[in-house]
């Protein structure tokens, strides 16, 4: 078993915007034990809204949302959140993303908007971009 990450909803998206950088590589490697993604409900009901309004600018179709939800749903780690942090972030959206990091011990909350988070720095999961995250793993080829 490796790292446990919590992936922000932006990484998703980006990942199936476009098929190149960190964040399809980070998407592409879910499931081979290189890390475990930990989901709670609400997160992953925000990567179904966002993926379903930006269907139009992704790689991927509507139906190809619903299997790479699928897939996150069978192979991610279903982590319940059963106390609230908030307020501690700006927006509300990236508490949940950031209670769900510390409820699951996440090791890291993989994100490409650092600075959304950096109140968060009190808290044990390591923020971090998707890059860093492969590179300091030695997962960037």
């Amino acid at each position: 078993m490796g790292d446990r990450i919590v992936l922000d909803t932006n990484v998703v998206v980006s990942a199936m915007r476009s098929r190149q950088g960190a964040s399809f590589r980070l998407l592409s490697l879910i499931g081979t034990g290189a890390f475990d993604i930990c989901l709670s409900v609400p997160l992953f009901l925000e990567y179904e809204a966002k993926l379903l309004e930006q269907v139009d600018e992704l790689t991927i179709g509507r139906r190809d949302v619903g299997r790479l939800l699928d897939y996150l749903a069978s192979v991610g780690l279903h982590q319940e959140v059963f106390f609230l942090w908030r307020p501690i972030l700006r927006d509300p959206k990236d508490d949940m993303v950031l209670e769900l990091a510390v409820a699951a011990e996440a090791r890291c909350l993989v994100t490409h908007n650092s600075r959304d988070f950096s109140e968060a720095s009190s808290f044990e999961p390591k923020v971090i971009s998707p890059g860093k995250y492969l590179l300091d793993q030695g997962l960037n080829q």
